[in-house]
C-alpha cells in the first residue's frame, strides 16, 4: 500500500544541500583553499604569540614587513634563504616523484658544504671566478649525491627504508662538519690566539658567488641557479620520457619492472639528484658571505627545506612560492625581535603550525574521499 500523500502545508524535503556538498568537496580539498586557510589560522595563532609578548599588532607587523622588504639587504638576504629552500625541496620532489621520501637534506647540505669548502680553499688565491665556482658548486652537487646515494644503494639492495637511512645520515653529516672544522688537520682556519673561531678559513675570492643584487644587496646567484634548478626540472619532470618512468615507478615498482623500466636505477637516480640539490645549497652558503665553513652552518636548512617539499605536494611552482614565504618570514623573524621585542621563535612557530594545519587538512581530504 502506497504512503499517504503528504499534506500542502508541509514542504517536501529538500536534496539540495546533500547536493551541493560533493561539488564543494573539490573545491574546500583544493591546495588553494587548504593554503589560505591554513595561513588563517596559523596567522590567528602568530596574533596571539604577538599579543602575549605585550606588543601591539601593528607594532609587529612594521617590524615585520621591515625585516623583510625594508632595504636590499633584507630583501637579498631573504631571496638568499629562500633560493637554499628551493633548491633542497626540488630535489625533494624529484625523489618523492619515484615514490620515496627524501629526509636527508640536512646530512646532504652538510656533505656538499664540506666539499665545497675543501675545494674552494684548495684553489689557488688569484684563481678566475669563472672557473672556481662552477667547480665549488660541482663538488657540493658530487658530496651531496654520493651521500643520498648511500641510502640509495640501501633501498635497491637491500630493501632498506630510505626515511631512516636518510635521516640517520644527517646525524653522521653534521657530525662530520663539526669534526673538520674543529681539527687543524682538516679545515680548521690556522689558530692564532684563544679567539680564533673554530671554522675554516675564508675562500679565496675566486671561489665566492658573485652577487646579483649590487652592494646593498647581499643576493647572490645562488638564487639564479635555484630558479633555473626548479624550471628545469619542472619541463623534465612534465615533458620528457624520464619524468614519465619516475612518475610510473612512483605508483608502481612492481608494475613498472614488468613493463621493463630499470626501477632500481630510476630510484637511485631521483634519490641521488635531491641529495645532489641539496649538496649543492649547501656548497652555495658557504660559498656566500661569510664564506667560511662554520659548524651549525646550516641553520636547520635542510629540515626546513623538507617541510617546503611536504607543502608543495610535488609542484615546482608551489615549491618557489612556498620558498619566497619561508625564506622571507625567517628574515623578518630576526628583525621581529630586534625591532618589537618578540621572539624570532614565534615565527617559527608559526611556520610549524602551518606546516601541521595543511598536514590535517590533507589527511581530513584524503580520508573523506576514501570513505566517500
Amino acid at each position: 500500500m502506497p504512503p499517504p500523500p503528504l499534506p500542502p502545508s508541509a514542504p517536501a524535503p529538500s536534496s539540495a544541500p546533500r547536493a551541493a556538498l560533493p561539488r564543494l568537496a573539490p573545491l574546500l580539498g583544493h591546495p588553494v583553499s587548504v593554503g589560505l586557510l591554513a595561513v588563517v589560522l596559523a596567522g590567528t595563532a602568530g596574533l596571539g604569540l604577538v599579543l602575549g609578548a605585550g606588543t601591539t599588532p601593528a607594532t609587529a607587523w612594521n617590524a615585520l614587513a621591515e625585516g623583510m622588504f625594508g632595504s636590499p639587504y633584507a630583501i637579498g638576504s631573504s631571496l638568499n634563504s629562500a633560493a637554499v629552500l628551493a633548491l633542497i625541496a626540488t630535489g625533494f620532489t624529484v625523489a618523492h616523484r619515484a615514490g620515496l621520501v627524501n629526509v636527508g637534506g640536512e646530512g646532504q647540505l652538510c656533505a656538499g658544504g664540506l666539499a665545497a669548502a675543501a675545494v674552494g680553499l684548495a684553489l689557488p688565491a688569484g684563481g678566475p671566478a669563472v672557473l672556481g665556482v662552477p667547480l665549488v658548486l660541482v663538488a657540493g652537487f658530487a658530496a651531496g649525491a654520493a651521500w643520498a646515494g648511500i641510502a640509495a644503494r640501501l633501498r635497491t639492495r637491500r630493501g632498506t627504508s630510505e626515511v631512516i637511512t636518510t635521516l640517520l645520515l644527517n646525524f653522521i653529516g653534521v657530525g662530520l662538519v663539526s669534526v673538520a672544522v674543529h681539527e687543524e688537520a682538516l679545515l680548521r682556519q690556522p689558530v692564532t690566539s684563544s679567539e680564533t673561531l673554530p671554522q675554516s678559513a675564508p675562500l679565496p675570492e675566486g671561489a665566492r658567488l658573485p652577487l646579483i643584487g649590487g652592494i646593498e644587496s647581499p643576493a647572490t646567484a645562488i638564487v639564479v641557479i635555484a630558479a633555473l634548478a626548479a624550471v628545469i626540472t619542472g619541463v623534465v619532470l612534465r615533458r620528457t620520457a624520464v619524468g614519465l618512468r619516475l612518475r610510473s615507478v612512483g605508483h608502481s615498482p612492481a608494475a613498472s619492472a614488468r613493463l621493463g623500466l630499470p626501477v632500481a636505477r630510476l630510484e637511485t637516480g631521483g634519490l641521488a639528484f635531491a641529495g645532489g640539490a641539496a649538496g649543492v645549497a649547501g656548497a652555495g652558503l658557504v660559498a656566500m658571505a661569510p664564506y667560511v665553513l662554520a659548524e651549525h652552518f646550516s641553520s636547520g636548512y635542510g629540515f626546513s627545506g623538507l617541510v617546503v617539499g611536504l607543502l608543495a605536494r610535488g609542484s615546482l611552482t608551489a615549491v618557489a612560492a612556498v620558498s619566497l614565504l619561508f625564506g622571507f618570514l625567517t628574515n623578518g623573524g630576526i628583525n621581529l625581535q630586534l625591532a618589537a621585542g618578540v621572539p624570532a621563535s614565534s615565527v617559527q612557530i608559526v611556520q610549524s603550525l602551518l606546516v601541521l594545519f595543511v598536514a590535517a587538512a590533507m589527511f581530513a581530504t584524503t580520508r573523506n574521499r576514501s570513505t566517500s
